[in-house]
């Protein structure tokens, strides 16, 4: 697959917003604590774990608040990782798990129509909406390896027939730290029972950041607090004497920039907002023209603006790989990092965060930690796209997964000296 050329569940829907615009993202350099003095070991896992902390940038480590991820950065495989288009949860959480775009693998925005299914929104339940696409516990399943996801989107249905052996229905108000147990517990199931695949979700950072922008202290204790819980989860592996036979994935799916309410475009400076059927609206545009209403749109939407571009979906650039799935809006609007796009009636009120830029932008980055089995200590990587993560589980789990956009070589240095 050719990669696009580099330019400079909870919330998605927020208009949150920073005072001032977010800074060049860069990664900083992690030092080793006590987590990763364990030697790793050679050969395949015997238990594999996949956690997303949603909208976590990995310019968040290093700074204090997370010891046990900086720990296994120091003794394991990191990178970067370019999130999909749009940067948003739903999207990038279903393409981390089937190696597939949006516009390939269906769940095209936060909020999108299916033709004969109706809307869809993080609230859906209709198994259909998310058939176009295999995710890695349905590959595992049908390969006979029990898998456990906890919060993951798209876990809650049966795709293809199938269904994680345990899952539990998304609750937000569940803590961290319950979250971690519920996951050590089916650890402790009969051995005949028990996942060899497991995923954990975390909320609360990309909860804070929208709330209170990237550089908020409160994104910080959010950030420190799920480090926390990730420590808890490798001391409960530890106890079972687990640790040196799992490999731990840490990703998210997208990170989070600054916002302001000095940063808006207007949409009814631009057009009448009701000539428009807005399905997404905020750090994406994603529109269809009210019916009579299609010249009009083309005329006024269509094209250049201050701050933003919207496109017919069938002259999206190449590079965003988005607008040949028909969920996607028949006009999508790409906006400036650090701006939103609202209308008078729904105004931005506060500084903030978002998401659902340009995904190449880097304050869009997401994260990857590979520890454990077969992982080279110490090895950072370079050029990794989310479509990446699900060939890299699926060859640690020795199961074939269907082929995505994902490239196996992209991961392979995580493993090999």
């Amino acid at each position: 697959m050719s990669r696009p050329l580099h330019r400079s569940w909870p919330l998605a829907f927020a208009l949150f917003a920073a005072a001032c615009a977010a800074p060049a993202v860069e990664t900083p350099p992690v030092a080793p604590v006590a987590v990763s003095s364990s030697p790793v070991q050679t050969g395949r896992p015997d238990l594999v774990i996949l956690v997303s902390i949603d909208g976590f940038r990995p310019d968040y480590l290093g700074r204090g608040a997370t010891p046990v991820m900086d720990g296994l950065v120091a003794g394991g495989a990191f990178g970067p990782m370019r999130p999909s288009f749009p940067s948003v949860t739903f999207p990038n959480h279903y393409t981390l798990v089937t190696s597939l775009h949006p516009d390939h693998h269906g769940i095209v925005g936060n909020r999108f129509t299916d033709a004969q299914l109706g809307v869809f929104t993080m609230a859906s339940k209709e198994s259909g909406f998310w058939d176009q696409a295999e995710p890695i516990w349905v590959t595992a399943e049908k390969a006979g390896i029990r898998t456990g996801t906890m919060f993951w989107p798209g876990s809650e249905v049966e795709i293809h027939g199938v269904r994680p052996s345990q899952w539990v229905p998304f609750d937000q108000s569940m803590p961290g730290d319950a979250r971690v147990d519920r996951v050590l517990s089916w650890l402790d199931l009969p051995a005949a029972e028990r996942p060899k695949l497991e995923t954990l979700y975390f909320d609360i950072v990309d909860t804070a950041g929208h709330r209170y922008g990237p550089e908020g202290r409160e994104t910080r204790a959010a950030t420190a607090s799920v480090d926390a819980s990730i420590g808890r989860l490798v001391e409960g592996l530890k106890a079972r004497g687990l640790f040196e036979r799992t490999l731990l994935v840490l990703t998210s799916d997208h990170g989070m920039a600054a916002t302001s309410p000095d940063r808006v475009v207007w949409i009814d400076d631009i057009i009448d907002p009701a000539a428009l059927r807005i399905g997404y609206s905020g750090a994406v545009l994603t529109t269809d023209a009210a019916p009579g209403r299609e010249t009009e749109v083309q005329q006024k939407l269509v094209g250049r603006h201050p701050h933003m571009e919207c496109w017919n979906k069938a002259d999206v650039p190449a590079r965003l790989v988005y607008g040949s799935n028909p969920r996607v809006a028949q006009i999508v609007c790409l906006i400036e990092t650090g701006w939103l796009a609202a209308t008078r009636d729904r105004p931005v009120a506060r500084p903030g965060g978002a998401h659902g830029y340009d995904n190449q932008a880097p304050e869009m980055q997401a994260l990857f930690i590979a520890h454990g089995p077969g992982v080279v200590a110490g090895r950072r990587l370079t050029d990794l796209d989310s479509v990446d993560v699900q060939p890299f589980i699926a060859r640690m789990l020795g199961v074939t997964a269907p082929k995505g956009d994902g490239r196996v070589e992209d991961t392979l240095a995580a493993t090999e000296n």
